[in-house]
């Protein structure tokens, strides 16, 4: 098979979707991989690096898609790209779907084979494709919000961990799934006093074996988040439910409950968001004010640190373009239950429930697309 690999256009986004060694190990396998000059740079890899292991590295970008049986990304593919896409291609990234129709229309107008890391499903409920990433999102969620509770960025001027004879900020986190849990790692180990909201009982007895004693865990209904967010400095989105939009938790006039300079990292963007206000931003400009409250809703996070997500993406995803490269997509997807849950659309037709569900479409049991 030959694998595309094209350099990453989303701004700022620097991650790569395959790093050397998952180049060496698709060409040992018989394997063609031409990867876009330059795609490595922003994680830390020359073009020389993938030449050493067999790759080949092409200045076109355009011969890139041309030329490849499957292409390999980090992000969704944008306008631009959108034209290279063809028929009978397999294209195996983050698409998030149902948070954009405009997106979704354009891939079933091309006929393209999409399959989804973020639907890629293990049982009971693990998603092994997006987990590496959420990780890095519900830990960056903590940094990003506590730079923006600064004051020089218009925060309330709050240190997340305070000090002796000071009360530290308080976290709110929407959420008990790997976002949520990596960002209350990160928000109680620098001193804050956090909250957690889930839905699921079972979560929060989990969490609270877990979680250390300034993580408080509370049943997540309208009721109390309100309460929680009306004393909240940094309020951390990680709700999701997987291939769907994100649901509505803070609506925009809740925003008059909450202190003037507080601050909403919302991690489910992607997906839509889980803040009526929140429309995505760019590490360029990534925050903007509305009723007092900064919000952050940076929709390529991880982008931002791309040494560490390109080498944790990539140890999750390369086992899975294996696989989708030895067999061909459709045995690929008939051995693997988890992989066959990735695929989102085939020849113009949405074969994911949620995204069908997201903008009314018809949608097709993917199984009979194998044959």
């Amino acid at each position: 098979m030959r694998i595309g690999v094209p350099k990453e256009i989303k701004t700022n986004e620097n991650r790569i979707a395959l790093v050397p060694a998952g180049a060496e190990a698709l060409v040992a396998a018989g394997h063609q991989v031409v990867v876009e000059k330059g795609g490595g740079d922003g994680s830390g890899f020359t073009d020389q690096d993938y030449i050493s292991v067999g790759a080949s590295v092409e200045p076109s970008v355009d011969a890139v898609w041309a030329g490849a049986d499957m292409i390999i990304k980090v992000k969704e593919p944008i306008g631009v790209e959108w034209p290279r896409m063809k028929r009978g291609q397999v294209v195996f990234t983050y698409f998030h779907f149902a948070a954009d129709e405009q997106l979704t229309r354009a891939h079933m107008a091309s006929g393209a084979t999409c399959i989804a890391y973020e639907t890629v499903e293990l049982p009971p409920s693990d998603l092994p494709l997006l987990i590496p990433m959420s990780e890095v999102a519900g830990r960056m969620a903590v940094q990003e919000g506590a730079k923006y509770l600064e004051k020089l960025y218009g925060g309330r001027g709050v240190l997340l961990g305070g000090v002796p004879g000071v009360a530290p900020a308080k976290v709110v986190i929407l959420g008990g799934g790997i976002v949520g849990i990596n960002a209350a790692k990160m928000a109680a180990g620098m001193g804050a006093k956090v909250v957690i909201l889930d839905i699921s009982l079972d979560r929060l007895r989990y969490l609270s074996d877990v979680m250390p004693a300034n993580v408080q865990l509370i049943y997540s209904n309208r009721h109390n988040i309100l309460e929680q967010i009306a004393t909240a400095d940094l309020v951390v989105g990680g709700v999701l439910i997987p291939g769907a939009k994100a649901p509505r938790l803070i609506r925009r006039e809740d925003l008059k409950r909450m202190q003037p300079g507080s601050v909403i990292v919302d991690v489910a963007i992607d997906q839509g968001g889980c803040v009526e206000t929140i429309k995505a931003t760019t590490h360029e400009n990534p925050t903007y004010v509305v009723d007092g409250v900064i919000h952050y809703g940076v929709a390529n996070m991880p982008g931002g640190v791309p040494r560490t997500s390109t080498l944790a993406l990539t140890n999750a995803t390369l086992p899975y373009a294996m696989q989708l490269a030895n067999k061909g997509w459709k045995q690929a997807l008939r051995d693997n239950p988890a992989l066959l849950k990735g695929l989102n659309m085939f020849d113009g037709k949405v074969t994911y429930p949620g995204v069908a569900e997201a903008f009314g479409m018809e949608y097709h049991e993917p199984a009979q697309f194998l044959a």
